[in-house]
């Protein structure tokens, strides 16, 4: 197919399934991806979200424009490498103003294959997003300025999305570990957990580095285990609690597997358990409800969400486009946040047993410390049973 150049010098192409175009100027590394579009009204955190788990199979508008002027640094990784397809920014990257940058955001990205486009119209793209749904797009940095937008567009429509697919198995670790590392603390940094702890099953459905530091320094000793790992591989460690991770993909494709575990571990075990994120829409799957797609999902750390039992409200960090249909909660299943957004579904907990989840991100501390009740919660059911 012929190849074209966009305006101005542009390297950089983004196209919707649609055919709408928006060009601009790529950092990163060079090539083509495709993915879901998704926007993130987060003011601050972009390494975090870049190498958030849960954002597998997503590519992710900014809609703040000072994306990378803090630079990067390998302390605030939530995994090894960045997880997210892509990244879509208003205005280009200036050079890290930061006494902890280690590295420039666009040099990150090149050396991790991670492809980015700056000067775009972010206002415009939201709104798209918001009116359409999430959308299928392409995404090309070419160097040159030659783009084959046939192509792209083409590519973009032939994404399969994300409703159906399991992506948890993509993004677990390959075996168990132990975790001892707690929450970042000043002078030095992350301190490494030495006395004894409760000990707790994480299961990893992609989980984020923090969240298992939250855990440590609540006073768990923490073994994370694949996310397809069975009830008999959870209760040969003799846990005194389950926690349940973030993750990205479709719930009810990773309920294929994650469901009957979780079920088992709840027939044989009266032992807590607590769910984040990915690991709230398994429990509440486990528990006889149902989870449904959103139309562009909730993503940013300015998420008021109500504690429905204490009156509270929590500023919360969000990275989700699947919820829980609080219409099909059981009876013995309580509805104990929801969104100030949307009313949608935020917060379950059992009636009777020690058992709980949140779909929001605690451990993110954009409160900052809202939600970290949630982890004491988890560590006095372990001790009170």
């Amino acid at each position: 197919m012929p190849l074209s150049r966009g305006p101005d010098n542009a390297t950089a192409c983004l196209a919707l399934a649609d055919g709408t175009l928006f060009y601009g100027r790529g950092f990163g590394a060079a090539g083509q991806t495709t993915a879901e579009l998704c926007f993130n009204t987060a003011m601050t955190g972009y390494q975090e979200i870049m190498t958030d788990p849960s954002y597998a199979g997503q590519i992710v508008t900014f809609t703040f424009p000072h994306i990378g002027n803090v630079g990067v640094n390998p302390e605030d990784d939530e995994t090894q490498d960045p997880v997210a397809e892509g990244m879509v920014v208003k205005w280009d990257p200036t050079e890290p103003s930061n006494w902890r940058a280690t590295e420039r955001l666009g040099d990150w990205l090149a050396k991790r294959g991670r492809i980015a486009i700056g000067g775009i119209d972010t206002r415009r793209l939201t709104r798209a997003i918001r009116q359409q749904g999430a959308p299928h797009v392409a995404l090309a940095h070419s160097p040159d300025g030659e783009f084959d937008l046939e192509a792209l567009v083409a590519a973009a429509r032939d994404f399969r999305g994300l409703v159906g697919l399991d992506l948890a198995k993509d993004v677990t670790c390959a075996q168990s570990y132990r975790w001892d590392q707690m929450r970042w603390a000043w002078p030095d940094g992350f301190p490494t957990r030495s006395t004894p702890g409760h000990k707790v099953i994480a299961i990893d459905y992609g989980a984020k580095r923090n969240i298992l530091r939250c855990l440590a320094s609540a006073g768990c000793d923490v073994t994370v285990l694949p996310a397809t790992a069975t009830a008999e591989e959870v209760m040969a460690h003799e846990p005194a609690g389950l926690f349940l991770s973030n993750g990205p993909g479709d719930p009810a494709a990773t309920g294929e597997y994650a469901v009957p575990m979780i079920r088992d571990v709840l027939e044989k075990s009266d032992m807590p358990v607590f769910g984040i994120c990915l690991g709230h829409q398994m429990l509440a799957r486990a528990l006889g409800a149902s989870t449904v797609k959103m139309n562009h999902g909730h993503h940013g750390a300015n998420h008021p969400v109500k504690d429905l039992e204490t009156g509270k409200v929590e500023i919360t960090s969000m990275n989700h486009g699947f919820t829980v249909d609080s219409q099909t909660l059981p009876a013995d299943v309580i509805e104990s946040h929801v969104s100030l957004f949307d009313g949608s579904n935020c917060g379950i907990r059992h009636r009777d047993r020690p058992v709980f989840s949140v779909q929001y991100h605690p451990e993110a501390s954009p409160g900052p410390q809202d939600s970290y009740y949630l982890f004491e919660r988890f560590v006095a059911a372990i001790e009170g049973r």
